[in-house]
């Protein structure tokens, strides 16, 4: 996964993801807010086929690339949670 900075000010941050999709943003946006650190956070699609998304973090305390990594640990462990209950019932 591509992830572009385009803007950094140590408690805000703006990336652009490369080739994920507006969805994927919106999950990792999701995650953000479950986090008591991060103030801010938001999805920008300026338009939906010309631009790729961006993401803003504004965090009141620590850093928002922290904050960052620390939702895509939950999306991940979510995603492996999600994978084996899928097994799973596909066992039964």
């Amino acid at each position: 996964m591509e992830l572009k900075k385009l803007e950094d000010t140590g408690k805000r941050l703006i990336a652009e993801f490369g080739e994920e999709t507006i969805a994927f943003a919106n999950m990792v946006k999701d995650k953000l807010w479950e986090d008591p650190s991060v103030k801010e956070a938001a999805t920008i699609m300026e338009h939906p086929y010309l631009s790729k998304p961006k993401i803003l973090v504004d965090v009141s305390r620590g850093s928002p690339q922290a904050a960052l990594e620390k939702a895509a640990e939950k999306l991940s462990d979510e995603a492996k949670e999600f994978a084996d209950k899928f097994k799973d019932a596909l066992k039964k």
